[in-house]
């Protein structure tokens, strides 16, 4: 069974809006989710979203416990940047990493549904992907942002 598109949702904004789009001191702080753990290993459990980040010097990724939850993986394993992309089915991925370049070219955040394959082989499902583009000294050198289960 495939699941149902939920209503599409892609853009960016410029980074101004950043708290009209998220706050990640107030919706969810990465270390308040890392102190809660989830009903079972692997299941979501009062994980619905985390935080992540990704250092743009060497696309090195940092996740909360609920996203590595989102993926099906063991919280803490290792993931690289382009493993992690392997999870978003392919129309997804492709729209992700155009939106995302215009994202750091252009300096703004993003916000996009997108449906991936979790590791644990559930079935698809979709998440939303909001990020926002970090800057030092005008250029870009982190995104960071929140996956939520939509």
């Amino acid at each position: 069974m495939k699941p149902t598109e939920p209503l599409a949702l892609h853009h960016s904004w410029p980074l101004f809006e950043q708290e009209r789009h998220f706050d990640l001191g107030c919706l969810l702080n990465c270390a308040v989710t890392e102190a809660l753990t989830p009903a079972k290993v692997g299941a979501l459990g009062l994980h619905h979203g985390g935080c992540w980040e990704c250092d743009l010097a060497d696309n090195s990724l940092t996740w909360s416990g609920g996203v590595y939850d989102i993926f099906g993986l063991p919280r803490g394993a290792p993931v690289t940047r382009e493993q992690a992309a392997a999870f978003y089915c392919e129309g997804s991925r492709s729209a992700m990493e155009r939106l995302r370049s215009y994202a750091l070219e252009h300096k703004r955040g993003f916000t996009i549904d997108v449906e991936i394959r979790p590791a644990s082989g559930e079935a698809h499902r979709w998440m939303r992907l909001i990020a926002v583009t970090v800057c030092e000294d005008d250029r870009p050198v982190r995104l960071h942002g929140l996956k939520l289960i939509l």
